[in-house]
């Protein structure tokens, strides 16, 4: 019996205890609910090629907005960056026969392949807290491939037949010189176009 009440009595002590603990600490009175995470963004689009600025749009892949940055920047990259060379044979040898034209006048006259599609990215911005879309122009070669001036040869997908962008065409702008003009010599003492820096794949 002692035993029996001596449990009883202990058991009665606690339950007071976690009373008054519960009273000195009041819930709230209403429950307060950590909002959930905010939906995780939309996986950023790998970096794609057109060969247009409406192509673009209607893929529907980037927001419209997006398609004209990133094709006024591959126009603006095109002017300064576009392969040069100083007769129109050699270019047509690199990039197939009337697929090049003239610029400028004079003796400060070259030609240049067209300018076949644009590439199109989302890259970090200069100070890294926001994100914009950057462009840059491709042509393409006598054999079908993308070239991107400073990249090389872009890898090609059989099956689309559609150039394969790698991430890094769409990084950091690398360190290069102006686009000089270039003659038939130069072409075949590097062994084509591109040298052997170009990208090659697919």
């Amino acid at each position: 019996m002692k035993r029996s009440r001596s449990v009883a009595l202990t058991s009665l002590m606690a339950g007071t205890s976690l009373s008054l603990a519960a009273c000195g600490d009041e819930a709230p009175a209403t429950p307060q609910w950590i909002d959930p995470p905010a939906a995780t963004a939309a996986a950023e689009p790998q970096p794609q090629t057109y060969a247009s600025l409406d192509e673009c749009k209607a893929a529907g892949d980037f927001a419209p907005d997006a398609c004209d940055q990133a094709w006024a920047a591959a126009q603006t990259d095109n002017e300064a960056n576009a392969p040069r060379f100083n007769d129109q044979p050699t270019c047509e040898e690199q990039f197939g026969e009337g697929n090049c034209v003239p610029r400028g006048s004079g003796v400060n006259s070259f030609f240049v392949p067209l300018l076949t599609g644009f590439v199109i990215g989302q890259v970090l911005d200069d100070i890294g807290d926001s994100r914009r879309y950057r462009g840059r122009p491709y042509y393409r070669d006598r054999y079908g491939y993308a070239f991107v001036p400073g990249y090389g040869r872009l890898g090609r997908d059989f099956v689309s037949g559609r150039p394969y962008v790698s991430r890094d065409v769409i990084g950091p702008p690398r360190a290069q010189a102006p686009a000089r003009v270039q003659s038939r010599s130069a072409v075949i003492s590097r062994g084509g176009f591109g040298g052997g820096g170009g990208r090659s794949g697919g």
